[in-house]
């Protein structure tokens, strides 16, 4: 049983290594868009890197779209966490 829980442990690290991997791929990939004026440069991590408009970078509407993209991410995150709780409950595991 105790071997049970240090093989638990292993594929935890093993995924959260795996996470951190990806992770850092998506923060490496590039996206460009560019529409009537307005530029916006991310990463796949929906990372904002530059911002813009008419030919002039904008430092705090850049700022507070990667502050409401964290906040969302956050809520999102809480969200699928409290389903995988509820889904653990119906399928006799425990929490």
């Amino acid at each position: 049983m105790v071997f049970d829980k240090f093989k638990q442990l292993s594929e935890l690290k093993k995924m959260r290594d795996q996470a951190m991997a990806i992770q850092r791929q998506l923060k490496e990939e590039r996206i460009e868009v560019e529409e009537s004026g307005v530029k916006v440069v991310m990463n796949a991590a929906q990372e904002i890197q530059s911002l813009e408009i008419d030919g002039q970078e904008n430092h705090r509407v850049l700022e507070v779209l990667n502050k409401a993209l964290r906040r969302s991410q956050e809520v999102a995150a809480k969200k699928l966490q409290e389903m995988s709780g509820g889904l653990s409950g119906l399928l006799g595991q425990n929490q």
